[in-house]
């Protein structure tokens, strides 16, 4: 859980960073309101058991109750975050972060706006969240619906098997990367120039990739033709980043050693997004539609990637805060203790003390390093008289006589 905060923090400070605010929806939803969103994939949905009431599903992801909050509530235009549990009947992994219950951590941007400018918007979030991660090399990979849909319509695909063929290109492995100049090579060539879809996914695509020029993303970004998105709500632009190395492996059951060579686990993709222009109109009776467009981080494939990190590197994670250990070096001094680490959290400090009355010295330094407190305020007879308290550094084992007045101000100084 402490690396989850501190991934959470930095997701969140992200988000806010943009202008989001944050919603949150209930943790189920009416079944009808998640049928026929997901494709193939709706047979991942948990159904409730019906106790003769409305049918109701445990939430699939949060796009579709954003989508269905919209319409309700009238709301055109909104930027927000959400970050909360989604359910899917999938068959868990759990060295690839994949699980049943597990966090989305969504930013989408809702309204009338011009071409590909929140869309940029959204990309840079990604590029600055796994940047910020540390996770290591990865990349963005961009298509767009339009452009597929385009590309199958010249190739002679029935338009009722689009979605299905999407599904199955998202399932393939992709490792051909495509560079920008392929949007103008498309545009020339004379099939699908005549395709107006694929017409305008391709000219948005090149100016998506001008504002992602400016945005300072375009070492990461690459422009792939075969990725497809499995979701059936992507209208226009659809995105996917994918870290580009390998993770060690720790020890796995065989059910989920599938995807993972020798040397590693292939952790996949770690966030994923696009536009559906088509989702909130859905659920509006007069079926008026909101542009939105958005991103999901693969929070739980984070949270894997760095808790074994965590467990390769001899670092100790600290899973508390504290600042300081309130400590006696002799007998009968509880009250003192009590009165001084009193003293510490009015003050703000985050502070603790051993709760025994006569603790030994060294089981209160060691209670320190064991936990990772960094600093000692120990007390005794001489320091009471003198009006200080003796400051110990658990690491370099340097002390220091603080006057009482000054304590909370040196904690701050060398813990802060």
């Amino acid at each position: 859980m402490a690396i989850r905060e501190k991934v959470f923090n930095i997701i969140i400070s992200c988000f806010k960073r943009h202008g989001a605010e944050t919603i949150d929806s209930p943790v189920f939803e009416l079944k009808e309101t998640l049928t026929g969103k997901y494709g193939e994939d709706s047979k991942l949905i948990y159904d409730l058991k019906d106790q003769g009431g409305e049918l109701l599903s445990l939430r699939y992801d949060l796009t579709v109750p954003f989508a269905r909050y919209l319409a309700m509530n009238k709301i055109t235009n909104i930027k927000r975050y959400h970050i909360a549990k989604v359910y899917r009947r999938d068959n868990p992994a759990m060295t690839r972060g994949r699980y049943r219950e597990f966090y989305q951590c969504d930013f989408d941007i809702a309204g009338q706006y011009d071409a590909m400018i929140p869309d940029a918007e959204c990309l840079k979030i990604v590029y600055e969240i796994l940047n910020e991660l540390d996770l290591g090399d990865f990349r963005i990979k961009v298509n767009d619906r339009r452009i597929l849909d385009g590309m199958f319509a010249v190739c002679g695909v029935p338009d009722e098997k689009f979605r299905t063929i999407c599904s199955t290109v998202d399932k393939l492995d992709k490792p051909d990367v495509l560079p920008l100049d392929l949007a103008e090579r498309l545009l020339q060539d004379p099939k699908l120039s005549q395709n107006k879809q694929a017409c305008a996914g391709l000219t948005d695509m090149k100016l998506l990739f001008s504002y992602l020029e400016l945005f300072q993303v375009t070492d990461k970004v690459v422009f792939d033709l075969s990725l497809a998105r499995g979701l059936d709500y992507y209208t226009g632009v659809i995105y996917e980043a994918i870290l580009s190395q390998t993770i060690p492996a720790l020890v796995s059951t065989p059910a989920e050693q599938n995807g993972a060579d020798e040397a590693g686990v292939s952790v996949g993709s770690v966030a994923g997004g696009g536009r559906y222009d088509g989702l909130v109109g859905m659920f509006d009776p007069k079926g008026r539609k909101v542009p939105c467009v958005g991103v999901s981080i693969g929070i739980e494939r984070i949270f894997s990637i760095m808790e074994q990190k965590a467990e390769a590197s001899s670092e100790k994670v600290r899973t508390t805060e504290t600042q300081v250990l309130v400590a006696s070096a002799q007998k009968n001094l509880l009250e003192e203790r009590l009165k001084l680490t009193n003293a510490l959290w009015n003050e703000g400090i985050k502070a603790e003390v051993l709760y025994k009355k006569n603790p030994k010295l060294l089981s209160q330094l060691q209670h320190c390093e064991e936990t990772g407190i960094p600093l000692v305020a120990i007390l005794g007879e001489q320091e009471l008289k003198d009006g200080v308290v003796k400051l110990r550094n658990v690491v370099s084992r340097e002390e220091v006589d603080v006057p009482r007045a000054d304590l909370v101000d040196e904690i701050k100084k060398r813990t802060l």
